[in-house]
C-alpha cells in the first residue's frame, strides 16, 4: 500500500511532495503499516484537487469526519450528505451532521434570509429556494470557485488522540504554508477551532492574513460577526 497523489493538481504535487518529505518517516511507515485511520491511503490529499493558481483562502479545520462514509479528505465535506433541503427545513442529514448544519444556518443568517432571532426548520422550510444552490457538491463547488482550499490541521483521524496525529501533520503544514507564501503570497487563512487555531503560532503563517473563529460545531459560530462579515459577499448559496 501506498500514498496517493494521483488526486492532486499538478500545480500542487512539487509543493505537497516537499512538504510531506518534512513529516517524520516513522509516523508516515506507521500510517502504511496500519491503515486503519480515515479518510484512508486513497484520498489523504484529495483537498489539493483545486489547481493552486486558484488559491484565495486556506480553510482549515481540526480532522477527518470519524465516519468512513462522511470522510472524504476535504476539511467539513461529507461525503455521505447530498441534498441541503426537505420540506420541513434542511435535510435529515444536514440537520444531524452540527458542523455542517450551523455553516449552512450562518450562511443563511449572511444572506439576509433567516433572522438572528428564528434559524428553526419551520423558518427554513417557508423560505424560497429556487434560486438557491440545492445540494452539498454544489455548495462546495462554490467554494472552490471562491478559491477556498479546504485542509484539516490532521490530514488523518486514527485511533492515537487526535491531538497526537494534529502534531505529526504540523511540519508538513508549517512548510506547506512556507511554499505556498512564495507562490501565492495573499493567500488568506481561516482558522476554525482550537486545533486549527495552534497554526497561528507558527513563524511561516505570519505572511499571511488570517482570520480565527470557534469550531463550527458550536452554536456560537453561527452569529460570529467576523464569520457573518466574511462570508457575506461570497453569496454561496446562491447559484453563480
Amino acid at each position: 500500500m501506498t500514498f496517493n497523489f494521483s488526486a492532486i493538481d499538478p500545480s500542487w504535487l512539487p509543493l505537497v511532495q516537499s512538504a510531506f518529505k518534512a513529516v517524520c518517516p516513522d509516523y508516515k511507515h506507521s500510517l502504511l503499516e496500519n491503515p486503519n485511520w480515515l479518510p484512508g491511503p486513497a484520498a489523504l490529499f484529495n483537498a489539493f484537487s483545486l489547481p493552486l493558481p486558484h488559491l484565495k483562502v486556506i480553510l482549515f479545520g481540526e480532522s477527518p469526519y470519524p465516519r468512513a462514509i462522511s470522510a472524504n479528505g476535504y476539511a467539513f465535506y461529507d461525503a455521505s450528505v447530498d441534498t441541503l433541503w426537505s420540506p420541513t427545513g434542511l435535510s435529515k442529514r444536514i440537520n444531524r451532521a452540527t458542523s455542517l448544519r450551523n455553516i449552512v444556518k450562518m450562511l443563511l443568517l449572511a444572506e439576509g434570509l433567516l433572522s438572528a432571532e428564528d434559524l428553526s426548520q419551520p423558518a427554513i422550510a417557508a423560505l424560497d429556494k429556487s434560486k438557491l444552490i440545492q445540494t452539498l457538491p454544489q455548495l462546495f463547488a462554490r467554494l472552490a470557485e471562491n478559491g477556498f482550499l479546504l485542509l484539516n490541521a490532521s490530514l488523518v483521524l486514527s485511533e492515537k488522540p487526535v491531538e497526537t496525529d494534529t502534531k505529526s501533520w504540523q511540519p508538513f503544514m508549517a512548510k506547506l504554508l512556507c511554499l505556498i507564501s512564495k507562490s501565492v503570497p495573499k493567500t488568506e487563512l481561516l482558522l476554525w477551532g482550537r486545533l486549527a487555531k495552534a497554526i497561528d503560532a507558527f513563524p511561516e503563517s505570519r505572511d499571511f492574513r488570517r482570520h480565527y473563529a470557534e469550531h463550527p460545531y458550536n452554536l456560537s459560530f453561527i452569529h460570529n460577526p467576523e464569520v457573518l462579515a466574511y462570508f457575506r459577499p461570497l453569496h454561496l448559496l446562491l447559484y453563480a
